[in-house]
């Protein structure tokens, strides 16, 4: 949390003294340029901005048209608004990190970053490796640990011992089940070490 902190006031600090040393260095400009330097920036951003917003949402709308999920169109719609915030905080460095985000060149390997290293382990975290497809479907994820505790027989499954019920289908539409479990409800009340609440 206090990385983030530093990196918030870390920004305007740069842009503070980007912009002294951009002033006293180049004579030509004056604190006037300088502003309408930093006006102008924003106001070409925020066009470019509002463009490649339109662009995204044709986008979305097409992929959704087609039955396919909207991810990257997603991201790029974030990774778009983060560009107008940049854009509209006054500051070189502030509009130079929103003309990354904004530009189609530079946020399309953002947005592959951003899917790679924080989406989809935030995503697998979370849904145990559902989100990216790494589930176990066979087996335990620690197999030494597991297989001392479960025998399997040669073909990969395990003997549970005997059935307890048994199924009669004299009829395809109709079947009975069972149980050979041979208490009846009075014997159930009778025992002394069954739960009171499991009834």
């Amino acid at each position: 949390m206090l990385r983030w902190i530093f990196a918030l006031l870390l920004i305007p600090f740069l842009d503070a003294v980007l912009l002294a040393v951009i002033v006293t260095q180049f004579g030509f400009l004056s604190w006037v340029g300088m502003i309408l330097l930093v006006v102008l920036t924003g106001l070409i951003g925020m066009l470019l901005v509002r463009a490649e917003g339109r662009r995204t949402i044709r986008k979305m709308q097409r992929s959704m048209a087609q039955g396919k999920p909207p991810t990257d169109e997603l991201l790029d719609g974030g990774l778009l608004i983060a560009a107008g915030a940049f854009l509209l905080t006054p500051g070189l460095v502030t509009d130079a990190i929103g003309f990354l985000l904004a530009v189609p060149l530079t946020r399309i390997p953002i947005r592959a970053a951003l899917k790679r290293f924080v989406i989809v382990p935030y995503a697998d975290k979370k849904t145990g490796g559902f989100a990216s497809g790494q589930v176990w479907t066979f087996g335990f994820p620690n197999q030494e640990t597991a297989g001392e505790s479960a025998e399997s027989t040669a073909g990969g499954t395990y003997d549970l011992g005997d059935d307890a019920y048994t199924v009669n289908g004299n009829d395809e539409d109709a079947y009975t089940i069972d149980f050979d479990d041979e208490r009846t409800d009075d014997a159930d009340d009778d025992r002394d070490d069954d739960d009171p609440l499991a009834r």
